[in-house]
């Protein structure tokens, strides 16, 4: 199963896509397991496949050896005149986005979150865009560690990743379930910390933009094991 932590030495990609219905969404995460299913190219570690809750969509978390290895992908001519042509023809936007993790928190005080089908994860992605230069600012707050977090009911995990470009920053959380983290995610300001309004109010003068949705893990394979 793949482990999400900092000292791990992965790139962590994410392909994100977005589609407009459940019947091309079938489709898009049938296609993206048959391609996991076979994935052994060089530098490649894991790959995650996510199905979009909220809204139809699919996000790939895929973690390889080192941007050489994804580049030498990504610049093949199969992916370039094959894959590339039919995915766009399933979704309406494809995003790829370079990160690496910086921190990652669990209930129990652990540093390092298991991403896999087997989990029943409740999965929360949240993009937010950053001028880059106050990127190390927004990591800074985030990556803290946040012992209030850990009593939240249905809290599991969050991770914190950075883009190697510079314009964003992600957290990758994982909850119990729909309820427990919409009751958190609607939790009235003055029922919070503190530290937690104070992180907040500066975290949205800093963004932007801000785009989320919630997954269920479908699928997962790693170079070590077989598909789950």
């Amino acid at each position: 199963m793949p482990i999400i932590e900092p000292e791990n030495g992965s790139l962590t990609v994410f392909n994100l896509f977005n589609t407009t219905d459940s019947e091309k969404q079938k489709i898009l995460l049938d296609a993206m397991r048959g391609i996991i299913a076979k994935a052994n190219y060089p530098g490649w570690r894991s790959s995650t496949l996510h199905a979009g809750v909220a809204r139809p969509c699919a996000a790939n978390y895929i973690q390889w050896r080192s941007i050489d290895d994804l580049k030498e992908r990504y610049d093949g001519e199969n992916f370039k005149h094959n894959t590339v042509p039919y995915f766009t023809d399933l979704t309406t936007s494809v995003h790829l986005l370079k990160t690496e993790v910086v921190s990652v928190q669990t209930k129990d005080g652990g540093s390092l979150a298991e991403i896999g089908p087997d989990r029943d994860d409740f999965t929360v992605i949240v993009l937010m865009g950053c001028d880059p230069k106050h990127q190390s600012e927004l990591v800074s707050m985030f990556e803290k560690p946040d012992s209030w977090m850990r009593q939240v009911p249905g809290y599991r995990s969050h991770s914190i990743l950075r883009a190697l470009d510079g314009d964003m920053v992600v957290n990758y959380a994982q909850w119990d379930d729909a309820a427990s983290y919409e009751a958190f995610h609607t939790m009235p300001e003055e029922q919070r910390p503190a530290h937690d309004r104070r992180m907040r109010a500066r975290g949205k003068s800093l963004l932007t933009s801000r785009e989320s949705n919630t997954y269920e893990v479908v699928f997962s394979r790693s170079r070590q094991g077989d598909a789950s």
